[in-house]
């Protein structure tokens, strides 16, 4: 039975196996949007409108790449820029409801090609997945708060 000795190697096999699912999972729908788009998406759900440079550091790409993101999400009208209530001389980044639909949309894709996959999960199997769901956004939720943010912030 593993102890807490073994998380630091649970978590790596957790974000490893978490990566490649995404990556198959993006590769079986054939969709040839950039994961920083959705990325970018999900933090703005997640955290809530950011500042530019904010969310370019979230999202680890820097301040000219998120600026050239961020425009072409504009364009689409996937988010908005917003004045900084603690500032008026800055700016934040919000996403719109055509954005979250778009990435509510793209995640269901994955979910429908990845699915397949796993024919074989039976009860037991799924109840495990779901404790490991909460148990993973339950510690993330906390990461959000420590930095001051949480998913209630919106």
């Amino acid at each position: 039975m593993p102890n807490a000795q073994h998380l630091p190697a649970l978590i790596g096999a957790l974000v490893s196996a978490n990566s490649r699912l995404v990556r198959v999972a993006a590769t079986a729908t054939g969709s040839e949007e950039s994961p920083a788009v959705w990325r970018t998406l999900g933090v703005l759900r997640d955290l809530g409108p950011l500042r530019l440079g904010e969310l370019a550091r979230v999202s680890r790409v820097t301040q000219p790449t998120m600026t050239k993101l961020v425009n072409a999400l504009e364009e689409r009208r996937w988010v908005r820029r917003t004045a900084d209530p603690d500032d008026g001389r800055a700016l934040r980044v919000a996403a719109e409801p055509l954005g979250l639909a778009a990435l509510d949309a793209w995640r269901e894709e994955l979910t429908a090609a990845i699915a397949p996959l796993f024919p074989e999960l039976d009860s037991a199997d799924l109840a495990a997945l779901e404790r490991t769901v909460a148990v993973l956004e339950a510690g993330l939720d906390r990461a959000d708060a420590s930095v001051g943010r949480s998913k209630e912030h919106e």
